[in-house]
């Protein structure tokens, strides 16, 4: 391979990975087409891409895997799987049962699992997240307590060390954890050191933990490693993860429940 043609499909793979952030996800077809080149050449740019842990390759395309230098908003993540993303929130509220203090993570799917809680019994809600503490404000029979710290822009929650210090001084039964990956080899990841921090500390403050995620998680790893498989009671996902892939992850100890 020359120099040029190296130059130009590291060129073309940046366009690439612009794109799929942009969009949220690139389509083979479109990319020859935009591109200019075979079919073949952007599958080829994709593998590179997989290899290198910047998209995941998916039937006739790829998503982008957020990293250390990308993350997807709250306001995006409201409009990506969202009828996945209620199944799953509906099926992991379920897992509530007799706990009387929930912690919920930051992002839409825990936000939907928040909104889905019993509401007949008392409840006392613990979470980070100023858009869960917003919709569970009014919430009969439900106490929210918002934790304090540093509101990240772009997923409305709070970090840094005021958030981990009230953590610490709870003893939760339940904790609802979100995550940007979710991998066998590499445990639960997500690409900000300072939310790696809280959800660790989340975890340490409760006696159950229960993961919810859309199948497109599995698998992504992103920079910060915050829990290992084992760390869950539950992993609740959809159908979208095939049964053979969840079976993996059952071996290493957690429930899978697959809606």
């Amino acid at each position: 391979m020359t120099a040029r043609t190296a130059r130009t499909a590291e060129e073309r793979q940046r366009e690439i990975v612009r794109t799929a952030r942009r969009a949220g996800s690139v389509d083979v077809t479109e990319l020859a087409g935009e591109l200019g080149v075979a079919k073949e050449t952007v599958r080829r740019d994709l593998r590179t891409l997989e290899d290198h842990g910047l998209v995941r390759r998916t039937h006739g395309g790829a998503y982008p895997v957020e990293s250390a230098g990308f993350e997807t908003t709250l306001a995006f993540r409201t409009t990506s799987h969202v009828p996945e993303k209620r199944r799953i929130a509906a099926a992991a509220a379920e897992l509530a049962r007799d706990a009387e203090t929930v912690f919920v993570d930051e992002g839409f799917t825990p936000q939907l699992i928040a909104e889905a809680l019993p509401r007949d019994r008392p409840l006392t809600v613990v979470t980070a997240s100023l858009a869960t503490a917003g919709a569970l404000a009014g919430a009969e029979n439900t106490s929210v307590l918002l934790l304090g710290g540093r509101v990240r822009p772009g997923t409305l929650a709070t970090v840094d060390h005021w958030t981990t210090k009230m953590l610490a001084g709870f003893v939760i039964d339940l904790a609802f954890i979100g995550a940007n990956g979710i991998s066998r080899e590499h445990g639960l990841t997500t690409p900000d050191p300072a939310v790696s921090e809280v959800k660790a500390q989340a975890i340490r403050a409760s006696r159950r933990t229960v993961f919810a995620g859309v199948h497109t998680k599995f698998g992504a790893v992103s920079f910060c490693r915050f829990a290992g498989i084992g760390a869950l009671e539950t992993i609740v996902t959809s159908t979208l993860l095939p049964a053979s892939e969840a079976h993996r992850y059952s071996l290493l100890g957690p429930q899978v429940i697959r809606v």
